[in-house]
């Protein structure tokens, strides 16, 4: 029996890296003078990655890191109108449409007609909880978890708060680093729902094979799954 079910929010409940993708693009665009666009988001990934234990996840940290790299590949010449456009590039992120993906909305509410529903992400605050309440699938979920990062001790935390057993834990997301692994490490669901587009530090080469992960092609796949029927 499943007690819980946390759902992932960016690139499971909607889309969030094509922004990254778009965005990359743009800030590769603005830099041409200072190298090509390959070098560019190679010093840009290796800056962000860098950062992540300082600046956490999320746009805004993201930003810092673009600032970062073009200082790095300018030599700090970099002029204060293409450090603006940057800066630019961040604040048109925030403000991206939020739209659910297919088969979301209707899924949930279905679930949510006899199941307890979360959101567990990691991410800003602030810029979560905006998307969240952007969506309008903010009234199907008891509860909006942000965490720093995910991973077993973050998942142990939160099914324990919960007052649940893992075995009884199921958690549906896109990225098998972060949203499936964890969870089968300490004993529970995991559903996995690929995005067309997969952020590079979320890769997993490995097949993964486990008696409690589901692969699903799409979400609605979910309600097939044995705990619904």
């Amino acid at each position: 029996m499943i007690d819980l079910i946390a759902f992932d929010a960016d690139d499971t409940l909607w889309g969030n890296e094509n922004y990254f993708y778009q965005t990359q693009n743009e800030y590769a665009q603005i830099l041409s003078d200072y190298g090509c666009k390959e070098a560019v988001l190679e010093r840009l990934h290796s800056t962000e990655i860098k950062n992540l234990k300082l600046y956490g996840y999320g746009v805004k940290s993201y930003t810092l890191s673009m600032i970062e790299a073009a200082l790095s590949l300018s030599f700090r010449e970099i002029p204060g109108e293409l450090v603006a456009k940057i800066l630019a590039l961040g604040a048109k992120m925030l403000t991206e449409p939020v739209q659910p993906m297919n088969q979301v909305q209707d899924v949930l509410e279905k679930l949510s007609r006899n199941h307890n529903l979360i959101t567990i992400t990691k991410g800003d605050l602030l810029d979560q909880n905006r998307k969240m309440k952007k969506s309008g699938l903010e009234k199907y979920f008891s509860d909006v978890i942000v965490v720093s990062e995910k991973n077993d001790e973050a998942y142990q935390q939160i099914i324990d708060s919960k007052q649940i057993k893992a075995a009884n834990f199921l958690m549906v997301g896109n990225s098998m680093k972060s949203d499936i692994l964890p969870v089968l490490n300490i004993g529970g669901y995991g559903a996995y729902v690929p995005y067309q587009y997969t952020w590079e530090h979320e890769q997993v080469v490995e097949p993964v094979q486990h008696d409690k992960l589901f692969e699903l092609k799409d979400m609605k796949e979910i309600l097939d799954l044995k705990f619904f029927n």
